[in-house]
């Protein structure tokens, strides 16, 4: 799992004092409130400095950050992206996971749902049936995006997924089908519902699909 994520991208400047145009990545700013020192960073770029002050505006909050003291400078990390640790995030709700824990998991798609399924070792976070019989891997999730009837995960699909294997390492994310090294890559957008989406394994970067069709 990500140790650090991403709360909030700069949108600009506010006031003669230096403050920060902020917008929240989960559209939440009460945790902000309790942050008392974060990284901002663009590409390769990082600058770690103290909180001093948050207030919250229309739709955006209003941040001042020392070392950053005058509209100048806070024009100069426009575009800039807020990191914390993960234990300062926004706290999640039940059913509800961190888009970068969701990046580099193998989907995986074990046959037709089991409604009979025994989920007394671990419920379904989503839903829908546990893992049952041997797991086929379909693809990795590259990415999440937001659609307007919810969140939809960005899939990459092998053209020969039917015929790999599960790869649960997340950290060698471009090693996604063992074995099919001329392997050609599709992408596609799955809704992120149990009709769908059925067990969410994070700690082990699996995530299981209930549908084939939907990869087509």
């Amino acid at each position: 799992m990500e140790s650090v994520f991403v709360i909030g991208i700069i949108r600009g400047s506010f006031g003669l004092s230096g403050k920060l145009k902020v917008e929240s990545t989960s559209g939440e700013y009460e945790h902000f409130f309790k942050l008392t020192d974060v990284t901002l960073r663009k590409g390769e770029q990082r600058f770690e400095t103290a909180v001093e002050e948050a207030e919250i505006g229309t739709s955006c909050l209003f941040i001042k950050l020392k070392g950053i003291d005058s509209p100048e400078q806070a024009k100069a990390f426009s575009s800039w992206e807020i990191e914390v640790p993960r234990s300062m995030a926004c706290p999640l709700n039940e059913n509800e996971y961190y888009a970068e824990d969701l990046k580099g998991c193998t989907l995986v798609y074990c046959g037709a749902r089991d409604e009979t399924a025994d989920t007394s070792g671990g419920a379904d976070a989503t839903g829908g049936s546990r893992l049952s019989g041997k797991p086929m891997s379909v693809g990795v999730v590259t990415g999440v995006l937001e659609g307007g009837a919810g969140d939809l995960l960005e899939v990459a699909v092998s053209e020969s997924a039917d015929a790999g294997r599960i790869c649960t390492d997340k950290k060698n994310k471009t090693e996604a089908y063992k074995g099919h090294k001329e392997s050609r890559v599709r992408t596609v957008l799955v809704p992120f519902k149990k009709e769908f989406i059925g067990t969410v394994d994070i700690e082990h970067g699996i995530i299981q699909l209930m549908h084939l069709w939907i990869l087509e």
